[in-house]
């Protein structure tokens, strides 16, 4: 199995700790990848539409994203984390997920995607977890992957260091938990009505869709018609 582990913020701290403890329970390290934000990516969204209407190649920044883009497609499953920040989703990872909206079902989403699972994680000294890992799970609806698995805990600490020996252990319990599932559903991830009625609903939209790169590549893949990409 090939874990990605995309943090979104450059230190190790109590939610790259959490990413980091459940992708040790996934894979090897030698199948574990890391990205950190900003330092491999530190570009904001220009807001250009390029790569809706002309293609993802042109959005301003696509040399830096492509090799962030290669390693999601690559991964079995992607672990995204986050520090709370005002009760959201650090800036850092916002802007990265920003350069991802081609890739919603609602225009160009990747077949490889519908195959995958997720973990958002997300810790605050106090509240916000929750808000902030929607931030994160939002993106991996829309993208298409199946399953995605809430990791979230407010640790009553600002480092790793500082939280308690009895919260460390109920991280580590639901992250067992959490890991049990993705192995037991690796190479047969069941896709949710949820996600399979959305995928019909912009089906049925891209038949006669007004963006001619939507269209185009929904015609191509055969999804305006029976075909779909868990199958």
């Amino acid at each position: 199995m090939k874990v990605l582990i995309i943090s979104g913020t450059n230190h190790k701290g109590s939610s790259y700790s959490i990413g980091r403890i459940a992708a040790d329970k996934l894979a090897k390290p030698g199948n574990i990848r890391e990205v950190f934000l900003p330092h491999d990516f530190d570009e904001f969204c220009c807001g250009c539409t390029n790569c809706f209407s002309k293609g993802e190649d042109k959005c301003p920044h696509a040399a830096k994203l492509k090799p962030i883009t290669e390693l999601i497609d690559n991964s079995d499953v992607i672990i995204l984390t986050s520090p709370v920040y005002v009760y959201h989703c650090t800036g850092q990872m916002k802007a990265l997920l920003d350069h991802y909206g081609w890739r919603w079902m609602a225009h160009r989403p990747e077949e490889k995607m519908f195959s995958k699972q997720a973990v958002v994680v997300a810790t605050a000294a106090g509240a916000g977890v929750k808000s902030a890992m929607k931030d994160m799970a939002d993106s991996c609806f829309f993208w298409g992957i199946p399953q995605t698995y809430n990791l979230g805990k407010a640790v009553a600490a600002t480092d790793w260091q500082s939280v308690k020996p009895k919260i460390k252990e109920s991280i580590n319990a639901k992250a067992d938990s959490i890991a049990k599932k993705i192995l037991r559903r690796q190479g047969k991830v069941p896709v949710p009505l949820k996600t399979k009625g959305f995928f019909k609903l912009m089906s049925l939209i891209q038949r006669n869709g007004w963006n001619t790169a939507d269209v185009d590549y929904w015609k191509a893949k055969g999804w305006t018609g029976s075909r779909r990409p868990w199958k």
